[in-house]
């Protein structure tokens, strides 16, 4: 296959997948729930948090977590009760547990008490070319608090040569503004050109299949590759091809 007949095929795959039909089976549904920036952003982060494993098993466990917040993710973070982080503790998603969870709202609460808010920290940390940077910087300061050394585990460090699958998926939902009503596109200070593709066993097998990637690992490194390919295709939105990676590998056995 040539490179514009690459794009062609993933073009057309991006057009079958990104439309609201996909919403029912993914974890971008919780934050669709909402309305209010804040909540949209928090919500997302914990579903994406989650998002390994059974799709079924991740949307009942990031439904589990919103309503444990009396469906009201920003004002839970801010304003909680030490009885309501106790109400927290029973929940468990495989080795994510209820400990982690209410490490995690400590971590959202700093992020918003001082350091003016998700995207601000995003925002900050972004590079020229990429959001990789932000994401290690993001982590750093998430955990400035006290907090369980095992909850470091469920937030990714590209420095340590992770993909950071779910947390670029998440970065995706809250940059991209395409207007086909699956992201939600409520950050507007990073440019979907950063944007890094959810690399995982699907998106990698069926990269490697089109030869968008060479890499075994599903690494940093891959990652890099990987990005570096589909900037080729689309260098304003390469993160797109996510879907067309995606479908080809979980709907369409590719």
């Amino acid at each position: 296959m040539t490179q514009s007949e690459l794009k062609d095929f993933l073009d057309e795959k991006v057009e079958l997948y990104n439309n609201p039909n996909f919403i029912e089976s993914d974890p971008i549904q919780i934050p669709h729930l909402y309305s209010v920036k804040e909540d949209i952003e928090i919500a997302g982060f914990l579903a994406a948090t989650i998002a390994w494993g059974n799709r079924k098993m991740i949307i009942n466990n990031a439904k589990k977590m919103v309503d444990l917040m009396g469906n009201s993710p920003y004002d839970f973070v801010m304003n909680h009760s030490e009885t309501q982080l106790e109400a927290l503790e029973n929940f468990v998603h495989r080795t994510f547990n209820g400990k982690d969870f209410v490490g995690f709202i400590k971590g959202l609460q700093h992020i918003y008490q001082n350091h003016s808010g998700l995207e601000a920290v995003f925002d900050k940390y972004q590079e020229e070319d990429s959001m990789q940077n932000s994401i290690t910087e993001f982590k750093k300061i998430f955990f400035e608090i006290p907090h369980l050394t095992r909850t470091q585990k469920h937030v990714s460090d590209p420095s340590k040569n992770s993909s950071s699958k779910r947390i670029n998926m998440w970065l995706r939902w809250n940059c991209r503004q395409d207007n086909k009503g699956v992201d939600l596109g409520i950050w507007k200070n990073i440019s979907p050109s950063k944007l890094s593709c959810p690399l995982d066993v699907h998106s990698g097998n069926v990269a490697r299949k089109l030869e968008l990637l060479s890499r075994k690992q599903n690494d940093a490194k891959a990652l890099a590759e990987l990005d570096e390919n589909l900037r080729k295709l689309d260098p304003k939105d390469p993160v797109k091809y996510d879907f067309a990676l995606f479908g080809l590998g979980v709907f369409e056995g590719f």
